[in-house]
């Protein structure tokens, strides 16, 4: 049985996987990180999102042999250690941009990595269309948005015309 060795929000793991275990397995399963979900097994829900590097994937149609050397973070590995949250999490909490829940740490995820991607602001068409291929069943996606450019704000330091236009 192949060994794959990754390292999960700072932590390096070695574990046995079969060669056709998903990343997402490992990571619920044998690391015991359950905030990454498991909704569709098709890559169209997006629960499933993680950072690989610096980017965003979908661990639920990733190899964990693809992962080999590779650096993870899940949503468990985003505040800081003394619990602070990440300016993401942060906002989504103060927008209300969850209901349920299930699909929140995927959404949280590939909201990071589109801040990321786009340090000199977001537009909401922008962060719409950047959010596509993660489904939220519950909220309408109307605060997520808001929550996204709020967060954008502080992790970029620029002021977003969606959020100055809700004041």
């Amino acid at each position: 049985m192949p060994q794959v060795t990754l390292t999960v929000n700072g932590k390096t793991h070695t574990v046995d996987v079969e060669g056709r275990t998903l990343l997402v397995e490992v990571l619920r399963e044998k690391l015991r990180l359950t905030g990454t979900h498991v909704g569709c097994d098709t890559s169209q829900c997006g629960a499933c999102v993680v950072h690989m590097g610096e980017d965003s994937v979908k661990s639920c149609t990733l190899l964990a042999v693809q992962a080999e050397g590779a650096e993870i973070t899940t949503i468990e590995g985003l505040a800081a250690a003394d619990g602070t949250l990440h300016p993401m999490q942060e906002a989504f909490r103060e927008y209300h941009a969850l209901q349920c829940g299930f699909c929140t740490p995927g959404m949280v995820m590939s909201a990071i990595d589109l801040v990321r991607k786009h340090p000199s602001g977001l537009s909401e068409q922008e962060i719409r269309e950047g959010l596509e291929g993660n489904i939220c069943r519950c909220t309408g996606y109307h605060n997520i948005v808001k929550a996204i450019a709020a967060a954008a704000e502080v992790m970029n330091g620029k002021r977003s015309e969606l959020v100055r236009a809700a004041e």
